[in-house]
């Protein structure tokens, strides 16, 4: 029972979890490009620190190389003249500064390694995320659609138009009252007996204009 129960909990939160992503999938969208635009930045501040680190390694084994060779010179004077002891102290110079500068040298290497792989990912992030930006604004766009979609589609089949068919309907359908009073003068003429053929046929001049009670009476008893 429980593990029912728990099953159909799960499915209901991922029902629900679908619909808000569906719902919200645009805001969505661009948090999570926000997002990886604020990862991008990252990554490209530690470029740039990376990148300073290694030119000034880069500029600490120039330095070296420098006094090495300038030391040189020197403790090669020193033992020309004679001078062991100065020539000795001199190459002791050297050889810590070529262990130092061996030392740097690896660190550059390392350094130089680390921009490469970062330089190459950073590149590939801006492009995806050029990409995502371009998809976003599509998807803006058919999102658009759609609501403008929706709407015309309530519209067509909603109640406004409904209503205003059935008000076309209703004024189309009214009586024509000029044609009504047209009516209702012919019949009250009709009914009038007193109208000026009525009068002279009453009088015996002119055929009847209308039949009279005697008239069917008349009629009825030579039928019989």
């Amino acid at each position: 029972m429980f593990s029912t129960l728990k099953t159909l909990m799960v499915g209901a939160n991922r029902r629900a979890e679908i619909q808000v992503r569906q719902q919200f999938s645009i805001e969505l969208i661009e948090e999570k490009i926000a997002q990886a635009n604020d990862d991008l930045k990252s990554a490209k501040s530690t470029l740039v620190s990376l990148i300073q680190k290694e030119r000034a390694e880069g500029r600490q084994i120039a330095t070296l190389t420098t006094r090495i060779n300038d030391l040189t010179l020197r403790a090669k004077a020193a033992l020309a003249d004679g001078r062991d002891d100065l020539a000795t102290t001199a190459a002791a110079a050297i050889a810590e500064m070529e262990n130092e500068r061996r030392l740097r040298q690896e660190t550059q290497a390392r350094l130089e390694s680390r921009i490469l792989r970062l330089r190459q990912s950073v590149e590939t992030a801006s492009r995806r995320l050029i990409d995502l930006r371009q998809g976003a604004i599509a998807a803006k766009a058919v999102r658009g659609e759609h609501r403008a979609q929706a709407s015309l589609g309530r519209a067509l089949h909603g109640r406004p138009m409904d209503e205003a068919a059935e008000l076309i309907q209703e004024v189309l359908g009214q009586q024509d009252p000029f044609e009504a009073s047209e009516i209702l003068n012919e019949i009250e003429t009709g009914l009038t007996p007193h109208s000026v053929a009525d009068q002279l046929s009453d009088a015996g001049f002119g055929a009847a204009t209308r039949s009279t009670a005697n008239d069917v009476l008349s009629r009825l008893k030579s039928d019989s």
